[in-house]
């Protein structure tokens, strides 16, 4: 990069909201140089419940992480979870008019407006539109065709979609806490810029980013996303579960689940009993460590179940590589083991590594979406495009679709 920039990353979820702001080196390295961490309100599983809410929300993470760092935040990359994020996959065909049948960036342009053509409901918005791969007279697997003879060429594209209310209430949202967004981004592909390795892409890898209300699931084969979507589970159902099976509150159940918990019944020793205090008993009581254990395994278990759903419907045997858990949701002990019981496939825990800076409590699965948006923007920097792929900014601008194909190629 001929210079170095300042980019920064808001993860707008549903028990936080994380203001990250980074400077990106010449050499693409990111150093954190203002943090801002606020608990979330106004949101229920991702999406906007309260508007004035989440701007306080919002504008308190900004103003932590300008005041650390001295720089003054105008705009940023903004992470879209939420159950209303769905993809599909789509192709373009077009033929290869240029001179002597050449494959020009024309073609290109072309092949993608028309893969972009698909019927989308008015009640979705476009958030990307990234090239998968391209196919010349039948040949699959091309990454780049520009100045390739053909008479076809033909373009696979991943397209990811989010409700556009849901969309437009958290730009809403971003843009009264005085903060221009440069591109909304899905969370699941934000958080695999941090934790998946180019092997993983290429070889088929599933990212699963466990947060409080939801969690974000993206299937990669062949180095891009073919499947992102969001399930309509968390932490938090963990901790209701808990709170309604050991009669105690919410508050309680999220520390006997931080402290005491593991999806692991394995580890767990049988006559372990904790201390706890119940609603409505002012002397407390003791509950066995097991139990809380068995409420918690049965939760995940039954989540796990639902992600094995997802990447079977995807296909059989697609992901040599595995499932990464990240996000607050995968700090729970054992997650990885139960994991990979239920999905029979590798199943590691990741956070962010490779991060200088003011990096004390952020270099864990839970800020994977944060660091992940700063990536996504350095990335786009490298390319000179709008992000780590052609990519489409919420409002459906094929212009700098177009743009960022023109960049995408030398």
């Amino acid at each position: 990069m001929e210079r170095e920039a300042v980019l920064v990353g808001i993860d707008v979820g549903t028990s936080k909201v994380c203001a990250l702001i980074g400077e990106v080196a010449r050499d693409g390295t990111l150093t954190i140089v203002g943090k801002g961490v606020v608990p979330a309100s106004g949101l229920r599983k991702a999406v906007v419940v309260n508007i004035d809410q989440t701007v306080r929300s919002i504008s308190g993470a900004v103003d932590h992480a300008e005041r650390l760092s001295g720089y003054q935040i105008d705009r940023a990359f903004v992470g879209v979870g939420g159950q209303n994020v769905e993809s599909q996959n789509s192709r373009g065909a077009v033929a290869v008019t240029g001179h002597q049948r050449e494959v020009t960036r024309e073609d290109v342009d072309r092949a993608l407006e028309v893969a972009r053509a698909v019927s989308i409901p008015s009640n979705r918005e476009v958030l990307h539109v990234l090239p998968r791969g391209f196919i010349v007279d039948g040949q699959e697997g091309v990454k780049d065709p520009l100045g390739m003879s053909a008479v076809r060429l033909e373009i696979e594209t991943h397209i990811v979609t989010a409700g556009a209310t849901a969309v437009r209430n958290l730009a809403k949202c971003v843009q009264a806490a005085n903060v221009k967004i440069d591109e909304l981004v899905a969370s699941s592909l934000a958080s695999a810029e941090t934790v998946l390795s180019e092997t993983e892409r290429e070889l088929g890898v599933a990212v699963a980013d466990i947060g409080a209300g939801t969690i974000d699931l993206a299937l990669f084969l062949d180095g891009s996303p073919f499947k992102t979507v969001v399930l309509p589970v968390g932490g938090n159902n963990v901790t209701n579960d808990l709170a309604i099976g050991l009669k105690t509150s919410l508050q309680v159940a999220e520390e006997l689940k931080i402290q005491h918990g593991s999806c692991d019944l394995s580890t767990v020793i049988g006559d372990e009993s904790i201390s706890v205090s119940t609603l409505g008993e002012a002397a407390g009581r003791t509950v066995s460590r097991i139990d809380v254990c068995r409420i918690i395994e049965a939760r995940m278990r039954e989540v796990f179940e639902m992600m094995a759903a997802e990447i079977k419907a995807a296909g059989e045997g697609m992901l040599p590589a595995g499932l990464v858990l990240t996000g607050g949701g995968s700090q729970l002990e054992g997650a990885a083991a139960l994991g990979r019981e239920v999905l029979n496939m590798p199943v590691r825990v990741a956070g962010p590594t490779d991060v200088g800076g003011l990096t004390d409590n952020i270099l864990n699965p839970a800020y994977s979406t944060a660091i992940g948006l700063l990536y996504w923007g350095a990335k786009g920097l490298e390319a000179g495009a709008s992000g780590p792929y052609p990519s489409t900014p919420a409002g459906g601008l094929p212009g700098r679709v177009r743009d960022a194909l023109r960049n995408l190629f030398p």
